[in-house]
């Protein structure tokens, strides 16, 4: 049998202002445990902001998100523009603040927020082609006003899950490790650093739902 395949999205490097940095990690280990394989994108498109993540303060600095994105795939990463649904078993987007700020403007809009272009066309493929999405932390907001009525989780954030059902989706509580699973649109959501949380309950998250998408 053939190894299932998987794209994986970032959206910088760092929670402030990309990636999640154990949320895109404990995902690339949860494929390989499941003796399946990936492949990393990102937007090629400049960050939104960026953070000094010692300070925790704004700079005035200009990042480009894939080549941020870069630093946590070693190198070995592509333009989201260049994925192709068809080379894929499935498509799963680490939280950080990027995928708020970066694939979306949900941090500054909320339920009115725009999707980015490029991860706007892969989710609809993906989901055209009966493939599942898998989002961690913040992202499934992203995967919500894309699709609009699908079943997700972020956690237990009531704010946030108000923000979900304004969109069109219909959110549900979860713990440390948890995931729910949209068995009808093929989504998988976990919620990670949404919940206070420690890098056990990352891994254990991101296994669960890597474990789940296989199953669909």
């Amino acid at each position: 049998m053939a190894k299932k395949s998987f794209a994986i999205v970032l959206s910088g490097c760092g929670v402030f202002d990309g990636s999640e940095i154990h949320e895109a990690v404990m995902t690339m280990l949860a494929v390989d445990q499941h003796n399946c394989t990936y492949k990393i994108f990102a937007p090629d498109i400049e960050q939104t902001q960026t953070v000094n993540h010692f300070t925790k303060e704004t700079t005035n600095e200009k990042r480009s998100v894939l080549a941020e994105s870069a630093r946590i795939a070693r190198g070995e990463i592509k333009p989201l523009s260049e994925y192709k649904v068809a080379d894929f078993d499935g498509i799963i987007f680490p939280g950080g603040f990027g995928a708020a700020k970066n694939l979306s403007t949900f941090a500054t809009e909320g339920d009115k927020c725009k999707v980015n272009s490029d991860v706007e066309k892969a989710i609809r493929e993906t989901h055209k082609a009966n493939k599942p999405i898998g989002a961690l932390c913040i992202a499934p907001v992203v995967i919500a006003r894309v699709l609009g009525n699908v079943q997700i989780t972020i956690g237990s954030d009531d704010g946030t899950a108000k923000t979900i059902e304004k969109m069109g989706g219909t959110h549900e509580n979860t713990k440390r490790g948890e995931v729910k699973v949209d068995k009808k649109n093929k989504v998988v959501t976990t919620p990670c650093y949404m919940l206070d949380s420690t890098i056990k309950h990352i891994h254990e998250g991101a296994y669960n739902l890597v474990k789940a998408m296989i199953k669909l």
